[in-house]
């Protein structure tokens, strides 16, 4: 019994095992695949570290472009956008932990299969049934990988993100959330909208870049345009000047002058370029100065019917 132990134990070929053969057999395929897993350490590490910088140096260049802005344009969107600035920060975040998840990936799958085939495993069974696999989740899940797909481009090219009112075709609202598969939004009745990305076929994004407040001012068609549009002008000045809309303003709202004339009322438009999401403020602040102008200055409003044009009009 022990002989017999003995020999299915081979104690005679441990017993020849010499410094020498060990360092034989250690320089073939053990020094190959931990030369292998050496190198695709020291390449995850690289790549991660190009990363890195690179997302670094985006965020740097972010910040001196937002704090070097010198016109007034410039400064009052650094400073209405303040919570873009962040959403382009989250995202450049975001794009550097989905680059180095992909790199981690790639590496690890490549150093797999390069292991596999240093100690003589057949990787063609494998890459078919791989290969049989993956088509086969295709056609089950492409409506999720057209999900996912959609959602990194959305990302990358910044088309929108949370705080932003937008229109997805589907539903008008307020975005609270942006994921890779969907996207929350809450509209104006509180009702909140899941849509996935790949459904969203066209976005208008109200919040982004600037707004636009027009305003049409209509006065009776007896009154002097002469003396009504500067009246206009001077009060949309004083506005401009005002230490409490300068940060919403961009610049100076401009009368553009008469925009329509029907029956007894003369419409009289002004523009403002406010900051993204002030258009409104702007709006109601220009018609309540301008009321009180036309009051203090006596410049009538046409007076409506409900049976045709006013009396006298001609």
């Amino acid at each position: 019994m022990p002989e017999r132990f003995l020999d299915g134990f081979n104690l005679h070929a441990l017993l020849e095992v010499t410094p020498h053969s060990a360092w034989d057999w250690f320089t073939g395929q053990p020094l190959d695949i931990v030369i292998t897993v050496v190198a695709a350490v020291i390449l995850r590490w690289l790549a991660l570290r190009s990363i890195g910088r690179v997302v670094a140096t985006t965020l740097a260049r972010s910040d001196a472009r937002r704090t070097g802005e010198s016109s007034r344009a410039g400064r009052v969107l650094a400073q209405a956008t303040g919570s873009a600035h962040e959403r382009h920060r989250q995202r450049t975040l975001t794009m550097g932990s989905l680059l180095r998840s992909m790199v981690t990936f790639v590496v690890v799958m490549v150093t797999v299969l390069t292991i596999l085939t240093t100690v003589g495993i057949n990787l063609g069974p494998v890459l078919a049934t791989a290969g049989v696999g993956g088509v086969a989740l295709g056609f089950g899940a492409q409506s999720l990988v057209k999900d996912f797909l959609s959602g990194i481009f959305m990302i990358l090219e910044d088309q929108y993100g949370v705080g932003d009112v937008v229109d997805t075709g589907e539903a008008i609202g307020t975005v609270e959330e942006v994921s890779l598969r969907v996207t929350r939004l809450r509209d104006g009745q509180g009702v909140v909208w899941y849509i996935r990305n790949g459904e969203i076929i066209r976005i208008g994004n109200k919040s982004q870049g600037w707004s636009t407040a027009m305003v049409d001012i209509p006065v009776a068609y007896s009154e002097n345009l002469d003396k009504v549009i500067p009246l206009i002008r001077t009060v949309v000045h004083e506005l401009d000047q005002s230490p409490d809309w300068t940060d919403k303003l961009l610049e100076e709202p401009q009368v553009v002058g008469v925009e329509s004339m029907t029956g007894s009322v003369v419409t009289i438009r002004v523009i403002a370029k406010t900051a993204p999401e002030q258009q409104y403020g702007v709006s109601r602040e220009i018609r309540e100065r301008v009321k009180a102008a036309f009051d203090e200055n006596g410049v009538k409003a046409p007076v409506m019917t409900p049976f045709g044009p006013a009396a006298g009009a001609r």
